[in-house]
């Protein structure tokens, strides 16, 4: 059975290239957005948490500050409004998944940047 969904999601599931990024990266997603007849691209910014589970159902998870207040998003990989994945800034975390970075507040919250 666990090969049936394998080839289905190989051979049917039509899968975007996009930069790879990890925890710890500052990453720019932009998403279409359907409004009526309208349809717009928004972009959110933010810090990756984590990244989570494998082929279909991968998804990660960013999370950005808008004034004081906390905001997390939860992105599958393979969502079709997804146009583009910048990756702005590479992080230098040990985890990968920094769920600690929630309680971090001011100077404590940054994330080193990776030397090249």
């Amino acid at each position: 059975m666990e090969a049936l969904i394998k080839f289905v999601q190989d051979e049917f599931v039509t899968k975007k290239e996009f930069a790879e990024f990890s925890a710890g990266d500052t990453i720019t997603v932009f998403y279409e957005i359907k409004e009526g007849e309208k349809v717009r691209t928004q972009f959110f910014r933010g810090v990756v948490i984590q990244r989570k589970g494998t082929g279909l159902s991968e998804t990660f998870t960013i999370r950005k500050m808008s004034g004081t207040v906390g905001v997390e998003r939860i992105f599958p990989v393979n969502l079709p409004s997804i146009q583009k994945i910048e990756v702005n800034k590479r992080g230098k975390v040990r985890r990968a998944r920094i769920f600690y970075f929630r309680g971090l507040t001011g100077k404590k919250a940054r994330i080193t940047e990776k030397r090249r």
